[in-house]
């Protein structure tokens, strides 16, 4: 009689490390913003003919950007909860998000004072909100609507980021407090209180959507971060699990995370018809001009929220090594489009607004022809940004980290 093979068990999601799958989860991010924001600078989103109201979807670049922040930047602390790994230092922390992503962005509005926005270079106000990312809170700005200059309205998104960087320490302290009053060492009933804490965080966005519709509200409140909780959160919750699939025993957690990894492409179908339904005016009106509603305001939080956690869970929570996603997303070109997605993030509606302003075109153009031009320019702007700029301060960074002495291990409490 044959002995009974044992089942391999499942192995869980990487923690650490770099993550090929994940940049080209970026890339994506990137791209489908490009693409919204050329739909939009041509005027083919509101167009009736058609279905070019699906550009509209391209907005899913930003929950997906805000989800893969959630993720890989709460992970250390959820591993410092379940795992009693050495908490981030808080200045350490904010000063390699800083070195991150300050050098490249002034850069951008350096150029972009010295051209577009030449008539203001005197002005100490532009200059100090924009380079500061304050500008979305200035009660009368000169520019035209509410997220900034027309050449940097994608930055919008980035005060909202840079913001939730900031409190993220905060954040991740209170989570703990509550994760750890269960007086138990026990990582699945940590993990579990951690879950519910970041639910009810995610809820608070609802609350502040409410708040957006009350008589004499500031009119900027739906670009401000707490309106996008829910989207870190997704990221968050991942975090979460990711951690708890390495330490638990039994194995069910890491099995659930392969089951979710493997249905891949069920859940990238969802997603694909999740993006349909966020492209339509249910998800909120497809002109920046037409007035909100709550509901729709809403709809629009849970929909690219979801369509980003079914793009995003089955990356994260794969092993090391998915031979699937690692040919589609980890493949050299998407891995290069990751590594330059933030310089493209940040050139590419200088350069549409630019071009068509240049051409006389805006609201007149064409997707079809436009668009591989725009991205081929943005491209550009990113690779010589990414190379000019991201690398040797990314480098100067990594020299000064390996010259500090390694943390010793936290006991777990």
């Amino acid at each position: 009689m044959r002995p009974a093979t044992r089942t391999a068990r499942p192995a869980p999601p990487p923690i650490s490390g770099h993550q090929d799958t994940i940049d080209g989860l970026r890339a994506v991010a990137a791209l489908a913003v490009l693409v919204f924001h050329v739909a939009s600078a041509a005027g083919s989103i509101v167009n009736p003919d058609g279905p070019r109201w699906l550009f509209n979807g391209g907005q899913v670049g930003v929950p997906i950007f805000f989800t893969l922040s959630g993720l890989l930047l709460y992970r250390p602390w959820a591993a410092t909860v379940l795992d009693g790994r050495p908490a981030p230092r808080t200045v350490e922390y904010l000063r390699k998000r800083a070195f991150r992503i300050v050098p490249a962005y002034w850069a951008v509005i350096v150029v972009y004072m010295a051209t577009a926005g030449r008539d203001h270079i005197g002005d100490p106000v532009t200059w100090v909100s924009l380079l500061t990312l304050t500008q979305t809170y200035l009660p009368d700005p000169w520019w035209n609507g509410p997220l900034g200059p027309a050449e940097l309205g994608q930055f919008w998104s980035l005060v909202v980021e840079v913001s939730w960087y900031v409190t993220l320490p905060f954040t991740a302290a209170v989570l703990a407090w509550y994760a750890r009053r269960a007086q138990t060492h026990d990582a699945g009933v940590r993990a579990k209180r951690l879950l519910t804490g970041i639910g009810v965080y995610a809820s608070l966005s609802f609350l502040w959507t409410a708040t957006m519709f009350v008589p004499d509200r500031h009119s900027h409140l739906g670009l401000w971060l707490p309106r996008y909780f829910v989207w870190f959160a997704i990221g968050m919750a991942l975090a979460v699990v990711t951690v708890w699939a390495r330490l638990d025993e039994r194995r069910p957690v890491a099995a659930l995370c392969r089951a979710v990894s493997d249905s891949w492409a069920a859940c990238w179908v969802a997603a694909a018809a999740l993006y349909v339904v966020a492209a339509t005016p249910a998800a909120g009106p497809l002109s920046l001009q037409t007035p909100d509603a709550f509901w729709t305001s809403a709809l629009h939080l849970v929909v690219f929220g979801l369509c980003a956690a079914a793009l995003v869970a089955p990356v994260a929570l794969a092993p090391a090594g998915q031979p699937a996603l690692g040919a589609i997303l980890g493949n050299r070109v998407m891995r290069f489009l990751g590594r330059i997605s933030y310089g493209v993030f940040l050139w590419q509606l200088l350069i549409i607004v630019s071009w068509y302003d240049a051409t006389g075109r805006g609201f007149q153009g064409d997707v079809a022809t436009d668009l591989p031009l725009m991205a081929a320019a943005s491209i550009a702007a990113g690779t010589l940004t990414h190379y000019l700029v991201e690398w040797p301060v990314g480098r100067l960074t990594r020299r000064r980290d390996r010259s500090r002495p390694a943390p010793a291990r936290a006991p777990s409490s």
